[in-house]
């Protein structure tokens, strides 16, 4: 799964690397974040048509991480559907509608997954690693997006649509399977416009599920990226994987990342 990430680029350096030509206001309100979790704000990079014009632009958008389906009778749905598998994209009701028209990609400096303990090495407690491009570069996780109108607000409240989104992920590239067994679906610039384009249904986006996307450097950093609380550069230090359970007597042999209460 792909649970927390880190995305603090400016929104104008997201905007020139994406060639977007409009960011929305409410981005800009947005603060950098080295532990993205479940239900905060994110940005995402969408194509869709200009309400005036009707012609379609490359947008930088605010959305919620955790897909509200729009049938969906209120939110809290969404903190469970913060991922979506490849394997079912085309098959769930929450996924399909959204992968046939409404895909995204989601600006990423990196991301966080852990490693289970290893009776190898004697660890007892799940190790955090950053995964990230060698050369500092930004990643795009493949997402969908979606629109549900909230039913208790009336028409004219501005507030009354909420906008979500869910990164997809898939089976492990092989040199990162042993953190673990999955994996964000990440594009290489060469995809990104084939998977914005709105134009594009489901079947011809299917191939793009399988693009090699770029190699990725694995570094182990502290369990304080487990606390949502915790949020600053220094969550990307790297520290040394404990080979021995008394390395880290005070970590917590079962701890687990930290769940985000629904917003």
């Amino acid at each position: 799964m792909c649970g927390r990430y880190a995305s603090f680029r400016e929104d104008q350096a997201l905007a020139d690397e994406f060639a977007v030509a409009q960011v929305a206001d409410d981005v800009r309100l947005l603060p950098p974040s080295w532990n993205v979790a479940p239900t905060d704000g994110v940005r995402i990079v969408v194509e869709r048509a200009d309400r005036s014009t009707g012609e379609v632009t490359r947008q930088l958008r605010r959305a919620r991480w955790g897909l509200v389906p729009s049938w969906a009778k209120d939110p809290s749905i969404g903190s469970r559907m913060i991922n979506a598998r490849v394997e079912s994209l085309a098959d769930k009701p929450a996924f399909a509608r959204p992968f046939a028209t409404r895909r995204t990609l989601l600006p990423a400096d990196g991301y966080y997954e852990w490693q289970a303990p290893s009776p190898a090495t004697g660890s007892r407690r799940k190790q955090p690693y950053y995964l990230h491009p060698a050369d500092g570069g930004l990643v795009a996780l493949a997402g969908l997006y979606e629109f549900w109108k909230d039913p208790t607000r009336p028409d004219d409240d501005p507030d009354r649509w909420l906008v979500s989104a869910t990164v997809i992920t898939r089976p492990a590239a092989p040199e990162l399977a042993h953190i673990h067994d999955r994996q964000p679906l990440l594009l290489g610039r060469r995809d990104w416009a084939a998977w914005l384009d709105p134009a594009r249904g489901a079947q011809q986006s299917l191939p793009l599920l399988h693009a090699d996307g770029p190699r990725l450097v694995a570094t182990p950093v502290s369990t304080a990226v487990n606390a949502v609380a915790n949020n600053g550069p220094a969550l990307l230090d790297p520290v040394d994987a404990p080979t021995d359970p008394s390395a880290d007597p005070s970590a917590d042999p079962d701890a687990e990342p930290d769940a985000k209460p629904e917003a």
